[in-house]
């Protein structure tokens, strides 16, 4: 056992031998005993009776790491702590020599979710993947289950307006922290102070930028990145992409790394929906998953060190088509020579007007990760079968008493990923309730109940803590002009899809280019495509290379 500062987290390794033991003390001790209140122990007992002890004082413990050797199997006592701790990241180390065995009993149980990773006990000094992995689950842990140690954003509310859950969640998006104040504490009243003129709540100051009053998700989100404003009268963008999610930002980073001046503009946060999953695990290139928040971070990152301009808060309201093309948002308009729609879907309401009126205070649209810790040992519902639907149970679960999925189907087996199905039918905190929709809720201010009407015409109800509705997506491109043709549904007509008499001069539109030229779509708002981050990441990229061909100037004909 390693002596650290009290109050710290706590890491718990559970070694099978005495040599795993020194083995394993030395390993953790040499990189995380300064943040981190270590414990090394042989044997589960020891383990089990520690964290109970832990967690009695209130501590939080951050990781929990078993080798797999250990008398009675790694695993059992991995699920015992799963129960106990269901924040904890839970990690099973093999011996080199046990390796190739381990597997057969490691996959499956990774697949059902009964622990984050297996690793291979270091064999000597700086084994560095080793310690990758380890320090991106500690991040993990940090970002989603504990407050900020630092904080670059300060929020001044007195937890009764109700855009505070979306300002949150734009932030968590952004990967930015952030910390809350009441007006009546000294930091909330030396903000107030601070404010020339009207200080209505709630107020948000982000890194040394001027506050924000009467804030809102969109007034915040326009105040982070500047105005576009700034890129002068004559700017023309080569490529202008409306939207931040997936393929959005992979536009972003193959356009401006090969030379193209490239502006993005998002209405909310950088990442778009799939900004909004807590962990994405069939990412090519992640085999121990991804948030949507770090994937969109590093994405973010990548697209403006090679030179492109991202704006947030800035909603898209209208295209007029021509040799330049002219793009009106939110403060101003935007002429590009090629425009890519990368807007994305969003989440369809519900509705019903009882909770509606609850938004923010209990009724979330999307996953909401933001409030996933106001959930702790709460009673939730999700309403949606799709892989956002599963990954936000999974995240919830951690937090919550309950989770319960409410889907019209019935089943999930058409709407959801095997590997998420898999990982929920073992977790014991979340249920599946099929046939059934959701007609009524309310409470006192916030959401206490909600009904729930199955196929048969039978209306339940029970109290309810939390509703996230992630109902199916509607595409987000209402502003487009006629020029460019849509499906019955909405959604951009690309490339052969095109009826024949909408080609431009008898040429068949390039594979992402719509019925103006010029204009071009990807990802989940384009008619066709597959609604998952790699598609829409992969349609972005390939968006680029058209876009070439299209500024590219014509060989005159001999």
């Amino acid at each position: 056992m390693t002596d650290s500062a009290p109050g710290n987290p706590v890491i718990l390794v559970v070694a099978a031998t005495p040599e795993h033991q020194a083995i394993l003390s030395d390993e953790f001790a040499s990189r995380y005993a300064r943040d981190y209140d270590l414990h090394v122990v042989q044997g589960g007992a020891d383990a089990y009776a520690l964290k109970g002890y832990l967690m009695s004082e209130g501590r939080q413990v951050a990781l929990v790491a078993v080798d797999h050797s250990l008398e009675g199997g790694a695993l059992p006592l991995l699920d015992k702590l799963r129960v106990a701790s269901p924040t904890s990241r839970r990690v099973a180390l093999v011996p080199a020599a046990r390796f190739a065995a381990a597997l057969e009993e490691l996959r499956p149980a990774l697949g059902q979710g009964r622990l984050d990773t297996y690793l291979i006990i270091p064999q000597g000094a700086r084994d560095e993947e080793f310690h990758t992995a380890i320090s991106e689950y500690l991040s993990d842990w940090s970002w989603s289950a504990t407050t900020p140690v630092v904080a670059g954003v300060q929020i001044v509310d007195d937890g009764t307006q109700p855009s505070i859950p979306a300002i949150r969640d734009f932030f968590d998006r952004m990967g930015s922290a952030y910390e809350r104040f009441h007006p009546d504490s000294d930091e909330g009243r030396e903000l107030i102070a601070s404010i020339d003129g009207d200080a209505t709540l709630p107020i948000v100051k982000a890194y040394g930028r001027d506050p924000v009053t009467a804030a809102t998700e969109r007034s915040v989100a326009a105040a982070f990145y500047g105005t576009p404003a700034n890129l002068g009268d004559d700017f023309v963008a080569d490529l202008l992409i409306v939207g931040g999610g997936p393929a959005g930002l992979a536009a972003a980073v193959y356009g401006a790394s090969e030379g193209l001046s490239t502006v993005v503009l998002e209405s909310d946060a950088i990442g778009g929906q799939a900004g909004t999953s807590s962990m994405i695990r069939n990412y090519l290139g992640f085999p121990r998953g991804v948030s949507g928040m770090r994937l969109a971070l590093r994405a973010r990152v990548q697209a403006t060190r090679f030179g492109a301009r991202l704006y947030t808060g800035r909603a898209v309201t209208g295209l007029r088509v021509g040799d330049v093309h002219e793009v009106d948002f939110d403060g101003g308009t935007l002429r590009a020579r090629t425009v890519l729609v990368a807007c994305g879907v969003t989440y369809r309401r519900l509705g019903v007007p009882t909770l509606e009126e609850l938004e923010g205070r209990g009724v979330h649209y999307g996953a909401a990760t933001s409030v996933a810790r106001d959930m702790q040992g709460r009673d939730v519902y999700i309403v949606g079968g799709g892989n956002s639907a599963g990954q936000a149970a999974l995240h919830l679960a951690r937090f919550a008493n309950s989770v319960t999925i409410v889907v019209r189907r019935r089943s999930l087996e058409e709407t959801m990923s095997t590997y998420l199905i898999d990982e929920i039918a073992t977790h014991k905190r979340i249920s599946l309730r099929t046939g059934a929709h959701v007609v009524d809720g309310g409470g006192e201010g916030r959401l206490e109940w909600i009904c729930l009407e199955t196929s048969d015409g039978v209306i339940d109800r029970m109290p309810a803590d939390g509703l996230f509705l992630l109902l199916g997506a509607d595409p987000g491109c209402s502003w487009l002009p006629p020029e460019v043709a849509q499906d019955e549904r909405g959604f951009v007509l690309t490339g052969r899809e095109i009826p024949m008499d909408r080609w431009v001069n008898g040429r068949p539109p390039a594979p992402l280019e719509t019925t103006a030229p010029g204009i071009f779509a990807a990802g989940d708002v384009r008619s066709g495509s597959m609604k998952r981050v790699a598609s829409a990441s992969g349609e972005g990229a390939a968006s680029v290379s058209q876009v070439h061909g299209h500024l590219a100037p014509t060989a005159p004909v001999s």
